[in-house]
């Protein structure tokens, strides 16, 4: 039985208010100083006051996140479609992507930083290598899952290789790419805040990332937790787009989208 469409929203919300209470209420019968860990009334009234400021830095991250996934997803297709097209390639240059993957970006972007001096970017550059690989390696396995009894139809018609890239490969990825792409928004939103942690300590950028820092720098607990209440809805506002986005694209053909519409 699905659910309705409003207990899908109420039933978070109340969660969330429930857990928000529970929290005020724990901090202040424990004495728990706002320095240490602050109240949700006290993140909100910083929120309030901070606000502006906080948005504005918000603007700087999100234009680095923005870009460094846009360019994974280009550039993430494109290396997708490459190997697709070539075993060999894919064989010599996919351990390579891996290793960018799962080398710690924290310690590898004061390099990027020292080595690319537009500040803009090295910061683009920190965020599409912890973006790019979801879309990489979810594209790539999309591509090479094509029915084998389409693609025996598609020879037997006498298709040429890009014909049956581009009329069956290619859309039989899709579903894998927009998969890729809603696990990159989130992985682009992380890149740039840890790329400018390293970056904002010697003030090249003020991003929100900066801003965090200076707070906790200060003691200024409430006004780190709301920068970091805005990093979450912001990241929450990315996923929620692309899953938008690819359950429009997908409604009219896909199974997977069809399903979740029809909850």
């Amino acid at each position: 039985m699905s659910a309705q469409p409003w207990l899908r929203i109420v039933a978070p919300a109340a969660v969330g208010i429930f857990l928000l209470a529970l929290w005020e209420a724990a901090i202040r019968l424990a004495g728990v100083p706002q320095y240490i860990l602050p109240t949700p009334s006290a993140i909100a009234a910083s929120l309030w006051t901070d606000g502006p400021s906080l948005l504005g830095s918000l603007l700087v991250t999100l234009r680095i996140t923005l870009a460094a996934l846009a360019a994974a997803a280009l550039l993430g297709g494109m290396i997708a479609l490459v190997f697709s097209l070539s075993r060999v390639i894919e064989i010599s240059l996919f351990p390579y992507a891996v290793i960018l993957q799962v080398t710690p970006i924290v310690a590898i972007a004061p390099l990027i930083i020292i080595w690319i001096h537009v500040p803009f970017l090295a910061l683009l550059v920190c965020a599409w290598i912890v973006a790019f690989f979801p879309i990489v390696s979810n594209t790539t396995v999309g591509l090479n899952s094509a029915d084998r009894n389409l693609l025996a139809l598609f020879r037997l018609y006498g298709a040429t290789s890009w014909q049956v890239l581009w009329l069956l490969r290619v859309p039989t990825a899709l579903p894998y790419f927009f998969a890729g792409l809603r696990i990159s928004g989130g992985l682009a939103l992380i890149g740039a805040v840890v790329a400018e942690f390293v970056a904002g300590t010697g003030g090249a950028e003020t991003g929100l990332a900066y801003r965090i820092l200076e707070a906790g720098y200060r003691l200024a607990i409430p006004r780190l937790f709301a920068a970091l209440f805005l990093l979450s809805v912001t990241g929450i506002a990315i996923y929620l787009v692309l899953d938008f986005i690819s359950r429009r694209l997908l409604r009219n053909w896909h199974e997977s989208a069809a399903a979740m519409e029809e909850e």
